[in-house]
């Protein structure tokens, strides 16, 4: 019998990661077109989608209920998608999906860039989408985080491909300055850009670092001349903060990536000297430094850290293209394995991924709670703001966003406790758990004047008594 060679082996392990993609990515693209909400982002990004698209107000100012922290980019992205597709939370989940398939794309070229071959450098975007679909839902989402990292790494391609040029060094800081007008996290890509060029090439890097201060400037500028209100002061909400909660939510993400970190460290220690195992280091300790101090704010999900799991990825084509024979499929295997084990053993992962039947099961549901608020004559009040986008509502309170207002003393709660109080809305719906998001005092409202209608897996359904 014949031995496998150590390069069929690299392909048998690439092939049971894009395997695990194919799993994930299968299940996005089915439930892309239901409605069926995702995550309350959904709603709210397709509300300001409609804001723009209809020339009302995307940032309303300080007093109203729908906050907008984000910038501006992303909502007319799919505001244009959304008129080939009708709906903004599909055309948002579209260009979401696309984005994902342009930062594959984008590290499997810069990875052949820093010297990975074919076989190789296919890893770091399976590794990445593979981690995406296992410890989080941004996959497909209509959200912003992943047409922000699109964008900046078309900037590191052109950083990558033209760093000697004047016209290349600008091209690449106007991207990353673009990419900061869609998500205004994705900020650690430039930082470790111009940190690398220090080393590498420091006219450049401080040429990197006075187009983009000028693009960015130019940029706040056009916004406050816009909607009349810095940018700054825009994505600056008030957010409670928890160390408890950063450390238990770096711990979770330290599951799968704690091994490439530790070779890529090995890595950067034996191979002090070489550019793109210093570039990937410098990019994932800035990333993972700025992440994580993100992570301790409410409601901050894993897309703090998207920017560290990118460098990562990176990473692992570096250490695995400077083994030879076995230990490439070995090392290769070793620094997947966190991701294959959650997916062969996770009850949970395996009931969202793998069992069809069942999302065709929570559709049904989800139409149904749809209809059965579209059927309330009147404004409502979700959670859960697909819900109400769906059912056709006018956009009300921003449950989040107010209520971590609420819980900071930043704003009061006497107004919208009075309008549950006086049941100005037709209905109500609440995530399933947390039943009362604005607080003691909306919840008090609630309870003298509203009754419990229904629940089920997305929720509970109040209407007036």
């Amino acid at each position: 019998m014949t031995m496998p060679t150590p390069r069929f082996a690299l392909y048998a392990v690439l092939t049971l990661i894009g395997l695990l993609c194919a799993v994930g990515l299968w299940r996005v693209v089915t439930v892309l077109g239901l409605v069926l909400p995702f995550d309350p982002n959904e709603g709210w990004n397709a509300y300001h989608t409609a804001a723009v698209m209809s020339g009302h107000m995307l940032y309303p100012g300080h007093d109203a209920y729908l906050v907008n922290n984000y910038p501006p980019l992303s909502f007319y992205v799919v505001g244009v998608a959304s008129l080939f597709v009708g709906d903004n939370i599909v055309a948002g989940r579209l260009v979401s999906l696309l984005a994902v398939a342009g930062i594959a794309l984008a590290m499997t070229i810069m990875a052949r860039r820093q010297g990975a071959d074919r076989a190789v450098s296919l890893l770091p975007a399976l590794w990445l989408v593979a981690g995406l679909l296992i410890s989080t839902d941004y996959v497909g989402m209509d959200d912003p985080q992943m047409l922000a990292h699109a964008v900046s790494l078309c900037g590191l391609l052109v950083l990558a491909q033209k760093a000697s040029s004047r016209t290349g060094v600008a091209a690449a800081a106007l991207l990353f300055v673009a990419a900061f007008f869609v998500k205004h996290n994705v900020v650690a890509l430039p930082v470790a850009a111009f940190l690398w060029l220090l080393f590498e090439d420091r006219k450049r890097a401080f040429e990197l670092a006075g187009y983009g201060t000028l693009f960015l400037a130019v940029g706040l500028l056009a916004f406050r001349l816009m909607y009349g209100v810095s940018l700054l002061a825009v994505v600056a909400t008030a957010r409670l903060y928890s160390v408890d909660q950063l450390i238990a939510a770096l711990l979770h993400w330290l599951y799968w990536t704690g091994l490439p970190i530790l070779a890529l460290a090995i890595l950067a220690w034996l191979r002090p000297r070489d550019t793109a195992v210093r570039f990937c280091a410098i990019y994932a300790v800035s990333a993972i430094a700025i992440g994580s101090t993100f992570l301790g704010g409410a409601g901050v999900d894993p897309n703090v850290m998207f920017d560290a799991d990118i460098a990562l990825g990176l990473a692992l084509a570096l250490v695995v293209q400077r083994l030879g024979g076995w230990m490439r499929p070995a090392a290769a295997i070793l620094l997947a394995a966190p991701l294959l084990v959650t997916a062969a053993t996770d009850k949970e992962w395996q009931a969202i991924y793998l069992d069809f039947h069942a999302v065709g099961e929570e559709a049904a549901v989800a139409r149904s709670d749809v209809a059965f608020m579209a059927a309330q004559k009147g404004p409502g009040l979700c959670e859960m703001l697909s819900f109400c986008y769906w059912a056709g509502k006018p956009p009300a309170v921003d449950m989040f966003n107010v209520g971590q207002q609420f819980e900071t003393g930043t704003r009061s709660d006497a107004e919208v406790a009075h309008d549950v109080a006086t049941k100005r809305y037709a209905v109500i719906q609440f995530d399933p758990g947390e039943p009362y998001a604005l607080g003691e005092n909306v919840a008090n409202a609630l309870t003298r004047s509203y009754r419990l209608h229904h629940s089920d897996d997305f929720g509970t359904f109040y209407v007036p008594k």
